[in-house]
């Protein structure tokens, strides 16, 4: 196994074989969730923290489950009855919370950069659960995951991302997991959204939504990030969804084989057509059941896993 890292705190520092080595360890993984008793004990023992200062449902049961499934204690921490509302720092908080043996941290934050200051003086395992609008890298993962058990490997495949990049972890994630793992990847959306500056980290950009998906084996579709934006970036949904979203009209120009997915929450109506969030290209779905298993793989592989013998039993 080429891992032996204690933390996991974005894709940009990983290698294409440390990020081989947690989805084929996801893939062992989600095995575990097809068996009748849906647990593994290789966390009994240890002590998780869902360390979530910002607002999040899915990756928060995401991971509560993936921890849990690894027979593992979880402490969620809530920002609403906590002390941070009393003026404690982020330091202060995760300190306290590591002196009752917390072992890893799954932090949330939104600012850009917090799993990497806390990760500078935890003695425990910190694992970015998405940070700003810098870097999530298990959606990433559960991305390339999903694709690579429908086309196989990624090297050569074409993957358009759709919709707003600019203010996307989870675009940012993926262009480094996509790229190192061999891809060719476009990137599409408003002028506004998507400066050409990501050309520099080895992707195409174009600002036509068909020549975008017409080649592409594979199209992400992203989720308007209004929370993140300073001011309207373009000048409404409706048209953002005439120029960009993912209709009938241009789906039936894409490859007859062609994945859709969307890390989520869908827009429906936006981003995609209701009917073709849920048709049989779509792999929405999927890739939250993959999610279960990546970050199982990645709580397995910080806590030390890549040093036994088997990570299932």
């Amino acid at each position: 196994m080429s891992w032996n890292r204690r933390h996991l705190l974005d894709i940009a520092s990983l290698d294409a074989g440390e990020i081989t080595t947690i989805l084929d360890t996801a893939r062992e993984f989600k095995a575990v969730g097809q068996r009748p008793i849906k647990k593994t004990p290789a966390l009994t023992g240890k002590t998780v923290v869902n360390f979530f200062v910002e607002p999040s449902t899915r990756t928060r049961i995401s991971f509560e489950l993936a921890a849990m499934r690894l027979s593992a204690d979880v402490i969620n921490f809530s920002v609403d009855a906590s002390s941070f509302r009393k003026g404690e720092t982020l330091k202060d908080t995760a300190r306290n919370l590591e002196a009752l043996n917390a072992d890893i941290f799954i932090v949330r934050h939104q600012a850009s950069g917090a799993p990497h200051f806390l990760a500078q003086f935890l003695k425990g395992s910190v694992v970015n659960a998405g940070d700003g609008a810098h870097s999530h890298p298990t959606q990433a993962l559960l991305d390339v995951f999903t694709i690579r058990e429908h086309k196989g490997d990624l090297k050569g495949l074409n993957v358009a991302i759709v919709g707003d990049i600019l203010y996307s972890r989870v675009a940012r994630s993926n262009i480094w997991a996509l790229t190192k793992l061999g891809a060719n990847v476009t990137l599409c959306g408003p002028s506004t959204l998507v400066p050409r500056v990501f050309e520099q980290m080895g992707c195409r950009v174009t600002y036509d939504i068909n020549e975008a998906i017409e080649s592409a084996d594979v199209i992400n579709l992203l989720r308007i990030q209004h929370e993140r934006q300073r001011q309207t970036m373009f000048p409404s949904i409706g048209e953002y969804s005439k120029l960009f979203g993912l209709n009938q009209a241009r789906f039936a120009r894409t490859k007859p084989d062609a994945l859709i997915m969307h890390p989520g929450p869908i827009n429906r109506g936006v981003e995609i057509d209701s009917e073709i969030a849920d048709c049989e290209r779509s792999v929405v779905l999927e890739q939250v059941t993959n999610g279960l298993a990546v970050r199982m793989a990645v709580l397995f592989l910080v806590n030390g896993g890549a040093k036994s013998a088997q990570p299932v039993d």
